[in-house]
């Protein structure tokens, strides 16, 4: 896994690297030209700078080098690598780790490649300054491991996927003890299959009573480690999780409604969430700036209390292993009476991050919960397009979360919501059991109260569920005396 002293708030020069993209018949430009932005947005996040794009069209990736031989020459210019993949031997004929790659070009492949490539745009016209050459190679989809190696080889550079740099910024955001977990079980999940044979003489392990044959290999053996590593974290996982758990039921006990946030990453959700709370929260404008979730009071204060959290934000191609990872902090989203689905308005590619968003929502089974689309970051938005936005979708709250009178009207909507399923009740509590007054200003929105000889009459305005509980609550506690 990448590992990288330089962020994107250190000062000094930063590691340099290339964009590499293949746009395929089914993606339009403006969906692969968004990507591609996304991904040095990801790079920029991990704290590289971006000194070049190799891009081609193709019907398919290369089974072996992603790109055809053209473009693969020209990424090896911009790496100071060669920029050729060694011809096709037979095992046996080169060293392990060569034997393990797949094929560099088949001959049948080869061709019809080559001559696909003639017929590409070249568009990858940026290029780094003279002198300068990268020395990470990003690509814009999921590699095998054949095609890191290979890709490898030709650059002279280290070669990351999308998952790759995704599950990097991961680690280096992770701060609690549960997300650092959740993020070791992806990563080692990602390594697994990616595990390089050890060197010759190196790579066999001695046999011998309850040994394997003739030997384990240092690569079975390495797999072994990570099997066991993750069967490791996963309990101690489950034991954090069922503490989440707790956490979440005993909020659930008292009388507080939930709203989360969710949405793409990026799309403001930290700064609204300072907005709606008054808490300081850690705010940037950065892909994954934040991933615990945090979990604060509405303010001002209403009665019952409601409760808003911030989740994970989503984004194209998320890593399963990611999504199964966090799963437990996004059943903050599951648990929740209502949704705040953010977006960023004044991104292009906005329509597909919200489908995005929803995609994963169904999976977690939180698809068809009471929700508010937010279009964010309205500020930057031209009048022209805020009325178009208002005319496409007349419910959806456009707002930028800088402006304090666009946060109080969305204030005035949550609380809206949560009122609609309420019911007023008069309470009559005699002067034996006042406690129940204290509760009930606690639980419920006192609307009136006076006293007279029969104890304190207090009208309150609450959710069913709590009315409920009260109404149990004062009458055991009238049985028992």
């Amino acid at each position: 896994m990448l590992e990288l002293s330089h962020t994107a708030d250190s000062a000094g020069p930063r590691p340099n690297a290339v964009i590499v993209g293949v746009q395929l018949p089914s993606v339009t430009s403006e969906a692969f030209e968004a990507s591609l932005t996304e991904l040095e947005r990801l790079a920029d996040t991990l704290g590289l700078a971006v000194v070049g794009r190799i891009t081609q069209k193709r019907s398919a990736l290369a089974p072996a080098s992603v790109l055809g031989a053209g473009k693969l020459k020209q990424l090896g210019e911009l790496t100071g690598g060669s920029g050729v993949l060694l011809p096709y031997s037979p095992p046996g004929k080169k060293s392990a780790d060569e034997a393990d790659a797949e094929p560099a070009q088949a001959p049948d492949t080869h061709d019809a490649h080559d001559a696909h490539d003639a017929h590409d745009t070249d568009d990858d016209a940026s290029k780094p300054p003279p002198g300068t050459k990268a020395t990470l190679v990003l690509v814009d989809h999921e590699l095998t491991p054949g095609q890191m190696r290979n890709l490898e080889k030709a650059t002279g550079a280290e070669v990351l996927d999308r998952a790759m740099v995704i599950l990097s910024i991961f680690k280096r955001h992770a701060r609690t003890r549960e997300a650092r977990m959740q993020v070791e079980i992806a990563q080692l999940n990602y390594l697994a299959p990616r595990l390089r044979e050890a060197s010759a003489g190196q790579d066999r392990q001695r046999g011998g009573v309850g040994g394997k044959g003739a030997g384990e290999s240092a690569l079975e053996l390495d797999r072994r480690k990570i099997r066991d590593r993750i069967a490791e974290l996963r309990k101690e996982l489950e034991l954090v999780q069922r503490e989440a758990d707790t956490r979440r039921s005993r909020r659930a006990g008292v009388d507080t409604s939930t709203v989360a946030l969710v949405g793409y990453t990026n799309a403001g959700k930290s700064s609204l969430m300072r907005a709606l709370t008054g808490d300081e929260v850690y705010v940037a404008d950065r892909l994954f700036a934040t991933l615990d979730t945090t979990v604060r009071v509405l303010k001002p204060e209403t009665r019952p209390r409601i409760l808003v959290s911030d989740t994970v934000g989503f984004i194209k191609k998320l890593p399963h292993d990611l999504v199964a990872s966090f799963r437990s902090t996004l059943e903050e989203a599951k648990d929740a009476s209502l949704l705040l689905h953010l977006v960023d308005a004044s991104d292009p590619a906005w329509r597909d991050q919200h489908q995005v968003t929803r995609q994963v929502l169904t999976e977690l089974g939180a698809g068809e919960h009471p929700t508010l689309l937010v279009l964010n970051k309205a500020d930057r938005l031209t009048p022209e397009q805020h009325a178009a936005l208002a005319a496409e979708l007349p419910d959806a709250i456009i707002m930028s979360a800088r402006d304090k009178v666009e946060v109080e009207r969305l204030y005035a909507r949550i609380v809206d919501f949560f009122e609609q399923s309420m019911q007023e009740h008069e309470f009559v509590i005699g002067y034996d059991q006042q406690r129940h007054v204290a509760v009930l200003h606690e639980s419920c929105r006192v609307l009136e109260e006076r006293y007279d000889e029969a104890g304190a009459h207090v009208r309150v305005r609450a959710t069913p569920a709590v009315l409920g509980r009260l109404r149990r609550e004062l009458a055991l506690d009238g049985e028992a005396r």
